[in-house]
């Protein structure tokens, strides 16, 4: 795998957070011990990527500094023989180059990925959208680019969603690609009824892209809600180029909403030794 860099589309406002967002960036509210950020950039690093990518918006310059070196909070843990609490901290700081630009209106996802271009250096990029939590062995992105390694093209993460979650993704048309769990895309439709869905099989927020869908983005007219779709970039790029969509495998929190975020914290500490009793003894006591 030649390319290194990885988006993180991180400008919107995060507005089904609100208050908490009022003056802190949706990514960085915790998810238990580190925020939701920190997830997806220990992904992307673990998939082989050195320079993540941040497009952001205004407000979100706390986004950098967590990524940043804190002199003084390291000088003081090591005084005080807090040595796990020091590598937890300077392990923050050593996770990639972390670059950043500014998304200068709400012009949607594929805007946002456009505005990665000029720090994009290889013929191919990740896209990590921040919201899905996701754990897989290897991860889940590493996953995608081993198919990018064997039949080229652009890669897709695909999920089975049921009747009722479809109208909420965008979803895809596909042909078998003789190896089970991966898929070639043929199109893809964004938000559609039940009904109207050509599959059952909806893109989650991990991308493996051509630099080819930057061009592609910049000819694209506005789509739904007014905004730059990045499904639209993508189906106009499966008429020049394989789109793969890789079933995978693993588990996804959904911490966009509230309730995703509830039940991503509950799932995750029951996984801990040192919480799932914590877990246990309140929902316990929330039933008296």
């Amino acid at each position: 795998m030649t390319h290194l860099e990885c988006i993180f589309p991180v400008a919107g406002l995060g507005t089904r957070f609100l208050p908490a967002t009022k003056e802190i960036p949706k990514e960085m509210v915790p998810l238990l011990d580190r925020p939701v950020i920190h997830y997806g950039v220990d992904e992307a690093r673990n998939s082989g990527c050195s320079r993540m990518i941040m497009v952001t918006g205004r407000s979100k310059g706390c986004l950098e500094d967590y990524f940043d070196r804190s002199w003084e909070l390291e000088r003081i843990l090591e005084s005080r023989g807090k040595e796990r609490l020091l590598d937890a901290v300077r392990e923050t700081s050593s996770m990639g180059d972390i670059l950043s630009v500014r998304q200068s209106a709400p012009l949607g996802l594929g805007h946002a990925v456009l505005c990665g271009e000029p720090l994009c250096n290889g013929e191919f990029f990740s896209v990590i959208l921040p919201d899905d939590v996701m754990e897989g062995q290897p991860p889940v992105l590493r996953q995608l680019m081993d198919v990018h390694d064997t039949l080229g093209g652009s890669v897709l993460a695909l999920e089975e969603v049921s009747d009722a979650e479809v109208s909420r993704y965008g979803m895809v048309a596909v042909e078998p690609s003789g190896t089970e769990g991966i898929f070639r895309i043929t199109d893809m439709v964004e938000k559609p009824s039940a009904a109207d869905s050509p599959s059952r099989l909806a893109v989650m927020g991990r991308y493996v892209l051509s630099r080819r869908i930057f061009d592609l983005l910049k000819s694209q007219p506005k789509g739904a809600g007014g905004e730059y779709q990045l499904t639209d970039g993508i189906k106009a790029l499966i008429d020049e180029e394989p789109v793969w969509g890789v079933v995978y495998k693993g588990e996804r929190y959904d911490c966009g909403t509230l309730e995703g975020w509830l039940d991503a914290t509950i799932r995750m500490a029951c996984r801990r030794k040192d919480l799932a009793g914590v877990v246990e003894k309140a929902i316990s006591s929330a039933g008296k």
